[in-house]
């Protein structure tokens, strides 16, 4: 078992959550109890190995290469698919983020599902199997396929476990990613039929051979699915409705893990495939990125449904990480790479306290409370240290991802980087408008004197289990606001690598040393303009 973990071990990632799903599906829900106790046992486990194995090997190779796994699978339309797994600088903190987030989601909403709760968990696990599939798989075709298997188990979550309009919910979040996926597996198999293969490297050697319109159209039919995934305005009305109408654990991994597919798919494929595209499409790939951050701190803060505030917060955070892709800096990329590690941490934090709020009071109305720091102390200091990562405090993880995002923007030789800069900043200030107002009003405002207000119900702070879940997110928004080099180190030589196939202009200005970032930092200022000969 020892060697076949350690050939194989991204195959048993992939497929270990799934295999451990479908069993416990087949719990009779008399026996759901001891079958939620096996979800989170299974998925402990299996961050428990991926921590083991992953974190304790030092990277090799030119790209940073820590695991690969490759061998022929099958043919469709005359075109061969490969078995391809890949662990490397881009998606090994993706792939902990997700074994990470999962066990922590299930024991944190371990009392919120009372119906099906068994059947409810297996699909967690069947959905972190295709999460981990879409982070690991290489081959294009491969990579499309856990793309789409991600939808099955989070339409259902939505549809069954959702609020009141959760059918009108996850039928809009399944048409629009489909709408764009069917779009982007014809450009696809356009692309593979022209290079006879779905391998990234011999597509992004073929493309470069096409005249530039139509690599033009093949990119924005990439763009367009991955688009709408992360989500970029005006791309991402699906996600308030999503996020508003899934239970507590959807909202969570759905934050937390899943818009973090369209950001990476752009790393991993639309850029490295589509380079020359890519440089023509960022200027309004970053004008779109900070109209979602300035358009999504406006509409949160006009909203009253907590949960529904910290939803349109995520379309101005992941804005950011679009603005850092589009400055084509490593800096730039670089800061991107961490805000969505960020974003996964601390809004995925976020729907973990408005679910443990609203599972005593039933309530998630900002009006509905007041003078919650009295009833619920512990509860109130974990929400003020997410919130203070959540506007980007310096000292948590969130201040150093958008600190890297703006400088990479400002630097870039881009004539517009530095107004887009500045005008992103707008974003940081407002989203600590919105976080300030709604923490002020729950937790310090006049307790609502309604007899079935959310404050009246509120009658116990966080149990050992709730507490046990939050401590290791708090641990870790701090270390990585402390010493960020750890998360980004290992992504700096692959994402310096895949920015020397864009021809981007030299940044305009030299970047100031800050301490413990000079290694991040110096590298931004390497000439982004170096075109490097595709093998």
């Amino acid at each position: 078992m020892t060697e076949w973990m350690s050939n194989h071990l991204l195959t048993f990632l992939v497929f270990a959550p799934a295999i451990w799903g479908l069993l416990i599906l087949c719990f009779p829900e008399k026996q759901a109890p001891l079958a939620k106790l096996l979800a989170i046992f299974g998925a402990t486990g299996l961050f428990f190995i991926s921590a083991a194995r992953l974190l304790t090997i030092p990277p090799e190779g030119p790209m940073n290469l820590i695991f690969a796994e490759h061998l022929p699978w099958f043919s469709v339309l005359g075109l061969p698919v490969d078995y391809s797994l890949t662990l490397d600088g881009l998606n090994l903190w993706l792939v902990m983020l997700t074994t990470f987030l999962t066990p922590l989601t299930m024991l944190g909403t371990y009392r919120s599902v009372t119906k099906m709760g068994g059947s409810f968990m297996a699909l967690i696990l069947v959905l972190e199997a295709g999460m981990l599939g879409a982070f690991l798989a290489q081959d294009l075709l491969f990579f499309y396929l856990f793309w789409e298997a991600m939808l099955i188990p989070m339409y259902f979550m939505i549809g069954v476990w959702g609020g009141d309009e959760r059918k009108y919910a996850s039928n809009k979040f399944l048409l629009y990613t489909l709408s764009g996926s069917l779009l982007w597996l014809v450009a696809l198999l356009y692309l593979a039929t022209k290079a006879g293969t779905f391998a990234p490297a011999i597509l992004a050697a073929t493309a470069l051979g096409l005249p530039f319109h139509i690599q033009c159209t093949l990119f924005l039919a990439f763009a367009l699915a991955f688009a709408i995934k992360v989500p970029l305005f005006p791309l991402h009305t699906w996600l308030p409705d999503a996020h508003v109408q899934a239970p507590t654990a959807g909202s969570v991994i759905l934050a937390g893990v899943l818009l973090k597919f369209g950001a990476y798919g752009f790393m991993r494929f639309a850029i490295p495939i589509f380079p020359d595209a890519f440089l023509h499409y960022a200027k309004p790939i970053a004008m779109l990125s900070v109209i979602a951050i300035i358009y999504g701190a406006l509409v949160a803060m006009v909203q009253r449904d907590i949960k529904k505030l910290v939803a349109y917060s995520s379309v101005s955070h992941m804005g950011f990480v679009m603005l850092g892709l589009a400055s084509m800096t490593v800096i730039g990329t670089q800061g991107a790479m961490l805000q969505m590690l960020n974003h996964g941490i601390s809004t995925g934090a976020l729907f973990l306290l408005v679910g443990m709020l609203y599972d005593r009071a039933h309530t998630r109305m900002i009006a509905d409370f007041g003078g919650v720091a009295s009833k619920m102390p512990v509860y109130t200091t974990f929400f003020f240290i997410v919130t203070l990562s959540s506007i980007g405090l310096p000292l948590t993880n969130g201040f150093i991802g958008e600190f890297l995002i703006l400088n990479g923007t400002y630097i870039s030789g881009f004539p517009w980087g530095r107004v887009f800069s500045v005008l992103a900043t707008l974003g940081v200030l407002l989203g600590a408008v919105y976080m300030l107002w709604m923490f002020k009003k729950v937790f310090w405002g006049p307790e609502n004197p309604d007899e079935d207000s959310g404050t009246q119900h509120l009658h116990m702070d966080l149990s050992v289990r709730e507490i046990a879940v939050m401590v290791p997110i708090v641990l870790l928004i701090f270390w990585m606001g402390l010493h960020p080099r750890s998360f980004i180190a290992i992504s700096e030589r692959p994402i310096t690598n895949l920015l020397h196939t864009v021809k981007a202009p030299d940044p305009r200005v030299k970047v100031p040393s800050v301490p413990g970032l000079e290694p991040v930092l110096n590298a931004g200022q390497a000439t982004m303009g170096v075109e490097e000969v595709r093998k």
